[in-house]
């Protein structure tokens, strides 16, 4: 008897490995994943402007990026003796004002280069909800705890979505034409919007992305040079609500995904993306990761100093092979 149903997968073509260079941007659920990449320590981008949600910010990233616009004393505000940006997550945020700017032109870089070079593009969308600034009349990333009344909430629609990720995949497409581009959605689920409209984002989310797939000539007033087969889904979301419908699967806030649950996620993500001649590869990191996080109760011992003499045998080793390797 099967007590769960199971989303079927298949082995996707192009799949990542030890050269593969990966760029993660989007929810906090992509560096859930990208901690998972970290350990596994392959070659990886997370979020160098923090947690981004809604696709439109993104967006704007990519094209300023892209672009190299970078970010000036106009682009930055002081709020409570804080440095700010409403275009990047408030992990950022510097108390000094050219410390922040150069953060920000940093990270602008940082991304540059990653979209440039990057062999795969993992997107994790989180929703469809934004706030928009009522002074200067633009969405933003992040309202950083600003008093409530300085914005207005709207839900994205479909088509606004749709061309909004068609004109980041068209610009990517330009100049890094043999990306592959890996679209998910985020299981986290934002309660504070309502029960029903956090369905109802991701379901906007999940539209807007399948149209862009399946039929790109659907989006209007946009330039279809983005080869369609390099474009995917994963199902993050339907992962967690279908195969995982249980809150022993949840963090103690019942809204995000606990441990277990991301593993279980990045085994299915490993076996549609993940190369099979990494594994053992990979088992190799564990068993180092394994045994730098153990602590003798003897350091000095004689059996103890074998053992981190073994240890680093197997790092010096791998390094040889793998020369951007780090522990």
């Amino acid at each position: 008897m099967k007590l769960q149903t199971e989303i079927l997968l298949k082995p996707e073509e192009n799949q990542l490995d030890y050269s593969s260079k990966i760029l993660l941007l989007g929810s906090c659920f992509s560096e859930n994943i990208g901690g998972k990449f970290d350990y596994y320590k392959f070659q990886n981008l997370q979020n160098p402007f923090g947690v981004i949600f809604n696709p439109l910010s993104i967006e704007r990233l990519i094209v300023r990026t892209i672009e190299n616009v970078a970010f000036s004393e106009e682009d930055i505000f002081q709020h409570n003796e804080i440095w700010k940006c409403f275009e990047a997550h408030s992990e950022l945020s510097s108390l000094e004002k050219n410390e922040f700017l150069h953060n920000l032109n940093t990270a602008l870089q940082n991304l540059r280069e990653a979209l440039f070079s990057s062999t795969h593009i993992i997107f994790t969308f989180g929703t469809s909800w934004v706030y928009r600034n009522t002074e200067s009349n633009k969405i933003v990333a992040n309202c950083h705890k600003l008093p409530q009344q300085n914005f207005t909430k709207e839900l994205l629609s479909i088509e606004t979505i749709s061309k909004s990720i068609q004109n980041i995949f068209d610009r990517i497409s330009e100049i890094n034409p043999n990306a592959t581009i890996i679209n998910t959605v985020s299981p986290v689920r934002h309660i504070k919007d309502g029960f029903t409209e956090n369905t109802l984002s991701k379901a906007h989310l999940i539209s807007a992305i399948h149209q862009i797939i399946c039929h790109p000539e659907l989006v209007e007033g946009q330039q279809l040079t983005t080869i369609s087969h390099q474009l995917f889904y994963f199902p993050s979301f339907e992962i967690m609500m279908d195969e995982l419908r249980d809150y022993r699967f949840y963090a103690e806030d019942m809204l995000h995904p606990n441990k277990t649950a991301i593993e279980i996620i990045w085994q299915k993500f490993s076996k549609v993306w993940i190369s099979s001649k990494t594994e053992f590869l990979q088992k190799e990191i564990a068993s180092i990761q394994s045994g730098l996080n153990h602590r003798s109760f003897n350091p000095k011992s004689t059996e103890n100093l074998q053992f981190l003499d073994k240890l680093e045998q197997k790092i010096s080793a791998l390094k040889k092979q793998f020369p951007h390797i780090q522990f």
